[in-house]
């Protein structure tokens, strides 16, 4: 029986992924491996028991990915599950940026008491005129699950549409419109933009990659739109732009104490993936991932470990977490064979300073064989299955 301990509200539609052998719920004790969505985790012991982590969405910064991997605990997390939710958001944030549609719904709340509803209308929207997208330039800073889909959408929408990412994958450059203008930096789009929209993981690189610096490369009266995390823009840099008009408009589905009733800031309650369709989705594919992990080994989706999977065809398996140093695969393959045991398929990843193998094996795994590898000096766990 392994038990899955949920630490958020999880959709029924992935916890009943989870069957007989497993006792999952938000009480259990000493789990095998966990189920998170927000909760902070940064200050929570873990017992020898806990293998893995799934984060029912993309953010990981709830989780302390260092400690994890040296603990040789294995954090997933869901990318793409709720990329649809988050496209339809931030292109809801480009209307919003443009339009003040929420200043005007505002305002006619207050002319309940007016004799003439309809003329009050008439002689007071132009406080709230806006501008449209058709035909602007839209910059999308990271082009991967989120950042890709926003651009086909904004290009579908007649923008013109400006990409940038260094690390773009070959799956995400094919899933672009061929209309979409790649830039070679970030300095480009900041020059070309008449809006930008963020969709980059924050980082020691991107943490306050927005800020007076980089404001100053950009088109007076751009719009910045900030559904990825609030750290990568300065609230104060942003703000002091706001009031001097070179920023017209900031969307943020991340609202904190410096942007909170803020002029020309739209402050959204993270609600980029709060819909029914992105729960159920990030919900099924972490507890898919949990549910490979446990009972083969296998790592997809990992953001601490090498993704390293292959087919569970033969009767045993050891999976071994470890330093990513010189001679450790000779070291186990030589603990199998000086036993005499075959290894009939193995793989390896690494990842940084940590490293993941698979050994399969046509037979049972021998006593002390674990031990043995164990005790190899850069071992952080060994896992027999």
């Amino acid at each position: 029986m392994k038990n899955i301990k949920l630490l958020n509200k999880i959709a029924k539609i992935g916890t009943d992924r989870f069957g007989a052998d497993y006792n999952v719920g938000t009480e259990v004790e000493n789990p095998d491996a966990i189920m998170v969505r927000s909760a902070a985790m940064h200050d929570m012991e873990f017992g020898p028991e806990l293998v893995a982590i799934a984060r029912a969405g993309a953010g990981v910064n709830n989780i302390p990915l260092e400690r994890c991997a040296k603990d040789g605990i294995v954090v997933f997390n869901t990318p793409g599950a709720n990329a649809n939710g988050v496209k339809e958001l931030c292109i809801l944030a480009l209307i919003l940026a443009s339009r003040n549609v929420i200043g005007g719904i505002e305002w006619a709340k207050t002319l309940g008491s007016e004799p003439d509803v309809a003329k009050a209308v008439e002689a007071g929207k132009s406080k709230f005129a806006g501008r449209e997208i058709l035909g602007k330039t839209l910059g999308v800073i990271g082009l991967g699950a989120i950042g890709g889909l926003v651009a086909n959408a904004a290009r579908s929408l007649g923008m013109n549409v400006v990409g940038c990412d260094p690390f773009i994958t070959v799956h995400a450059a094919w899933s672009l419109s061929r209309s979409i203008e790649q830039a070679a930096t970030y300095d480009e789009i900041y020059a070309k933009a008449d809006y930008i929209t963020l969709h980059v993981p924050s980082t020691k690189d991107t943490k306050g990659m927005i800020n007076k610096e980089t404001i100053a490369k950009m088109k007076d009266g751009v719009r910045i739109i900030n559904l990825a995390r609030a750290d990568l823009v300065n609230a104060d840099d942003i703000k002091e732009a706001l009031a001097s008009g070179k920023v017209a408009s900031y969307v943020t589905d991340f609202p904190t104490e410096a942007t909170l009733g803020v002029d020309k800031v739209v402050n959204i309650p993270h609600l980029g993936a709060s819909t029914e369709e992105s729960e159920d989705n990030c919900a099924v594919m972490a507890a898919d991932e949990l549910i490979e992990f446990l009972t083969t080994g296998n790592i997809r989706n990992s953001v601490n470990y090498p993704a390293v999977s292959i087919p569970h065809t033969g009767a045993s398996r050891v999976c071994i977490c470890h330093k990513n140093i010189a001679n450790m695969l000779a070291q186990i393959a030589s603990a199998f064979s000086s036993k005499g045991i075959n290894i009939e398929n193995m793989s390896n990843g690494s990842r940084g300073e940590y490293a993941y193998t698979i050994v399969e094996l046509t037979t049972a795994i021998p006593d002390g064989v674990a031990d043995e590898i164990a005790a190899i000096d850069g071992i952080i766990r060994v896992r027999t299955i």
